[in-house]
């Protein structure tokens, strides 16, 4: 449960671990038991989680994390206090994996993973969701190893734009009728010291960045690229020759070598054939180390920063060029990279077709599980599976996959155009080094489904990826399909589950504005009506939108609410969910999907009546 300065009375700890007992034997609840503590044991049992799990997860390796890098000086003077006492400190990431801790307590099974898909509800599960302070008391947990554990966790917020980062927990011996929690003022002023420190180093590297993009910038006609993951600086001639799939390359090549990473093992670098789908790259041994403040005017050289650290060649696509990618470092750690680019040496410098780049653009967490999964997966070139619903972006993500790990000319299929002619060109195709790019599997008569699993089943590692929208419940053959890519697919996530991305998306959907007239822009009345709105139609409703205003608005200025078509000015007419609400949603929703629409063995797999499901699907208007 979360709390405030004026925090609700908490429900009696003894009447709720009956509750839970009840809970976990199957019979029935007592009135009274807070709605969302309910919820929160649904929701670890619909997880799979074990309520008397003993062993943490496995110990992940260790994350080059920019988090921990600005919060190790402020946690490592706190630790010698907490050596002493019977409390602990621990520090996640925006994914809940825990990245430091310090401490002891009781129930302290130091656990590697605090999400909710590993151990149930907990308070840093709840303040990454509410982005609030956030405290659990014993049986509101869901392992029995936590119910003499009272915690209490403040989410780390980044500096520069109010993303989660991750979060600071607090955790002690049960404390009933403790408001706030004991921890709450050292678990809020660890989280402000660590935020100040990302804002202070924030701050420095980008000066840093600054000062390689003007060094490398200096040449006349330089194409020059620098990025750190957040930030990105394009000479005039680099925004004029790259592609935004060069661009997208680029953006993980920076992402990959890390901001804040120690680079003290130059054979542990970036390998850019692996993560990117490049050509083999030619290493060589430059960096930038700019710890004092560069003179813009200062001719590129690189020889004059060898110091050890791995440079390397790296082939862009769609023809674009060859960019030498050095690492940016500062302190002894490597913050971004700066890419100069060198067009064919047979084409002249020219525009590229702009791509699509909506499948790049998305900071929310859920958009950036989903799309680095599809990442990971698609590294090798075998089967991948994108669903999610209709407009989510499936094929611009797939294209962009190919497009990174080189599958330039993909044979495209689109079943919802009309049967397919001749299945057999598929295999033709594969064989020739193609890759295929099925789009609405959904779509597919049962012959083609048939014909795609045998194809499948006679060469289990080709390169085919399809878009799958879930609807009606599938046949035989299509869920046979379904099953096969099952453990290498990903699932997008629909706009409204993403609010906080439609801010990126309005200037990608946007086209070029005609010369003379000044980008689409919004008032924040606006923007705060586009990201109530639950867009059904998901992106490409918004694309239809934005596109719409761009050409026929006829007067100047930012883009104001009265403009917005009458559903959105007005809001969506049922309440909006809280943040708990939205995931007990998402919970029904995937079961519906897995049990093919059936309510009732929907309802058995969430552990709730069936009164119950059609009572929560009224409510949520699903």
């Amino acid at each position: 449960m979360t709390t405030t300065e004026e925090s609700p009375a908490r429900p009696a700890l003894t009447p709720l671990r009956q509750a839970r007992e009840r809970f976990l034997t199957g019979r029935p609840l007592p009135d009274g038991v807070p709605d969302e503590i309910v919820a929160a044991w649904r929701r670890a049992r619909f997880f799979g989680v074990r309520h008397d799990l003993t062993e943490p997860s496995e110990p992940l390796p260790p994350a080059r994390s920019a988090l921990l890098t600005a919060a190790r000086p402020v946690l490592e003077r706190l630790a010698p206090a907490l050596a002493s006492g019977q409390s602990s400190l621990v520090l996640t990431d925006e994914r809940l994996r825990v990245l430091w801790s310090a401490g002891s307590g009781p129930g302290d099974e130091k656990c590697h993973d605090l999400s909710e898909q590993e151990v149930g509800h907990n308070s840093a599960a709840l303040a990454l969701r509410t982005r609030r302070r956030a405290e659990v008391h014993g049986p509101e947990h869901f392992l029995d190893l936590w119910q003499d554990v009272s915690a209490v966790s403040v989410p780390v917020l980044a500096p520069e734009n109010g993303q989660v980062l991750g979060t600071v927990t607090v955790a002690c011996g049960l404390c009933t009728g403790c408001t706030p929690h004991p921890g709450a003022a050292l678990a809020e002023a660890t989280a402000t010291a660590v935020e100040a420190e990302l804002l202070a180093r924030s701050r420095t590297t980008e000066r840093v960045l600054l000062d390689a993009f003007q060094r490398a910038a200096a040449r006349p006609g330089a194409a020059v690229v620098a990025l750190d993951g957040k930030n990105r600086l394009l000479s005039d001639a680099a925004a004029g020759m790259l592609s935004p799939g060069a661009v997208a390359v680029l953006e993980r090549t920076a992402a990959a070598n890390g901001s804040g990473r120690d680079d003290t093992d130059p054979s542990e670098a970036y390998d850019p054939c692996e993560r990117a789908g490049a050509s083999e790259p030619t290493r060589t041994s430059e960096s930038y180390d700019l710890s004092e403040p560069a003179r813009p005017s200062e001719p590129y050289d690189s020889a004059r920063h060898r110091n050890g650290s791995v440079a390397f060649d790296l082939e862009l696509p769609d023809g674009t060029g060859t960019a030498h990618v050095t690492p940016v470092r500062h302190e002894g750690a490597v913050i971004g990279v700066v890419a100069v680019v060198e067009p064919p040496a047979d084409e002249a410098v020219r525009p590229h077709a702009q791509h699509p780049r909506v499948a790049l653009a998305g900071r929310s967490v859920p958009w950036r599980h989903a799309t680095a999964k599809a990442a990971e997966l698609a590294r090798s070139r075998e089967p991948l599976l994108l669903t999610g619903e209709r407009g989510t972006g499936k094929t611009a993500l797939a294209r962009e996959l190919l497009r990174a790990r080189g599958d330039l000319d993909p044979v495209v299929v689109d079943a919802a155009e009309g049967p397919v002619d001749e299945p057999g060109i598929w295999a033709t195709a594969l064989a020739g080094g193609h890759a295929l790019l099925l789009r609405h599997a959904e779509r597919l008569a049962q012959a083609d489904v048939a014909a795609l699993n045998s194809l499948l089943d006679e060469h289990p590692d080709a390169p085919v990826l399809l878009t799958f929208t879930p609807g009606t419940p599938p046949g035989p053959c299509l869920q046979r399909l379904l099953d096969t890519l099952a453990a290498r697919s990903a699932t997008l996530p629909a706009l409204r589950e993403r609010p906080d991305d439609i801010r990126e998306l309005l200037p990608e959907l946007a086209p070029k504005p005609v010369p003379g007239r000044p980008p689409l822009t919004w008032t924040l009345d606006a923007l705060r009506a586009l990201e109530r709105h639950p867009w059904p139609g998901n992106i490409t409703e918004l694309a239809h939108l934005v596109r719409a205003l761009a050409e026929h608005r006829q007067v100047a200025g930012p883009v104001r609410r009265t403009e917005l078509p009458d559903l959105v000015r007005e809001g969506p007419a049922t309440r909006q969910l809280s943040p708990m609400e939205l995931a007990e949603r998402t919970a029904i929703l995937e079961s519906l999907r897995s049990h093919g629409g059936n309510k009732a063995r929907a309802a058995a797999a969430l552990g709730i009546a069936r009164a119950t499901l059609y009572r929560k699907l009224r409510g949520y208007s699903l």
